[in-house]
């Protein structure tokens, strides 16, 4: 195969750890006969630095042009001003919009030798694998907002949900949820919000109608970040709005200990005549300016965000796991980054845990 991947590093520790993503691309390409092309381009507040805006227009081409886009992370205390006009989340929410990516998948699964790193009992967390699908183009993040009043006292965010964009979102969950083991759990707040209730009987309807071998469950959001700590191991793929999924898979984190083990996938519509999706892959860490340039970020979120890259947008299953088993075996003979160490443990830095990785790539 021959595959055209865009990078984006981004802010903070993005660099580093999407460097190492890369070399772990590279080396599957020479392994299993491959040819990866890779061109980096600028997002967020590099970006802003570089050019005035968090996405400009060369970025959105190069990214339009790609089988695949790698991204690191964006932000930092730079452009931490909430009230500037141009911050670096919006060349993240744009990029999205420009590729039409509609679900964020964030597989949450727990690595036995890990188990220490939770802060939840080992007994809670035996066998959690979970599957958050997150909607991406809707919802409270994309709805009509405005700040109003005479002395802009007064605001307001809209959730707004059509029955298209939660109909493809809850098909995708459940037909993620048809090849694991047949659970979905679909996240909302219908006792409270209209757009909830939309969200329930329109994720109802799908599921019965086209997939009767998958099991659903509804559950309210507040319920669900208690079940995420209570019986966690419970659940399969959960599928929700916009800014619920963002919040409860940053909770959901720390059942791995550590928010650099989760990597995540952008997906759109199929874009090829594989019917493969364009898409965007990034750990969900974010840009940790507070250890960026040490050399001791982890980079193994964005290691197993290039193996979702290698299933999802090139349909290289056999490579994709040879990448998941080698960050296994990497843990197994007891390298650690910092993050993820117990006290007084050894810590390995970003290159040499990337170095660990591509050693066990079989």
């Amino acid at each position: 195969m021959k595959a055209h991947i865009t990078v984006l590093p981004g802010d903070g520790i993005g660099p580093e750890v999407t460097a190492e993503a890369v070399k772990v691309l590279e080396h599957v390409g020479q392994a299993f006969g491959h040819t990866f092309e890779f061109e980096e381009a600028l997002l967020g507040g590099c970006a802003i630095d570089a050019t005035g805006t968090a996405l400009p227009d060369e970025t959105v081409a190069a990214c339009q042009e790609a089988d695949a886009v790698l991204l690191g992370a964006v932000g930092g205390p730079k452009w931490d001003d909430p009230t500037a006009k141009v911050r670096p989340e919006q060349g993240l929410l744009g990029i999205r919009k420009a590729l039409g990516l509609f679900a964020n998948l964030r597989p949450v699964k727990l690595f036995p030798e890990l188990l220490h790193a939770s802060t939840l009992r080992s007994e809670i967390l035996q066998g959690v694998d979970i599957l958050v699908v997150r909607e991406l183009t809707g919802g409270i993040y994309f709805g009509p907002r405005e700040e109003a009043g005479e002395d802009g006292d007064r605001a307001y965010d809209t959730m707004l949900y059509t029955r298209p964009e939660i109909e493809r979102v809850v098909r995708l969950a459940a037909q993620a949820a048809r090849g694991r083991r047949k659970r979905l759990t679909s996240v909302d707040k219908a006792n409270v919000l209209a757009s909830s209730r939309l969200w329930r009987r329109v994720t109802s309807e799908i599921v019965e109608a086209e997939f009767p071998d998958v099991h659903l469950e509804h559950i309210l959001v507040d319920a669900a970040a208690m079940y995420l700590i209570r019986r966690p191991a419970e659940l399969d793929v959960i599928v929700t709005g916009n800014m619920f999924g963002d919040i409860l898979t940053d909770e959901a984190s720390m059942l791995v200990g550590s928010m650099g083990m989760l990597p995540s996938a952008s997906l759109g519509e199929a874009t090829n005549a594989a019917e493969l999706p364009r898409g965007l892959y990034e750990p969900i860490h974010g840009s940790a300016p507070d250890i960026a340039g040490q050399g001791i970020a982890n980079p193994l979120a964005a290691i197993l965000s290039a193996a979702m890259l290698l299933r999802h947008s090139l349909g290289l299953e056999r490579e994709a796991k040879a990448v998941e088993d080698a960050v296994a075996a990497a843990l197994a003979d007891g390298y650690r980054t910092a993050d993820i160490a117990r006290p007084g443990e050894h810590a390995v830095g970003t290159e040499e845990m990337g170095a660990a990785v591509r050693g066990r790539i079989r």
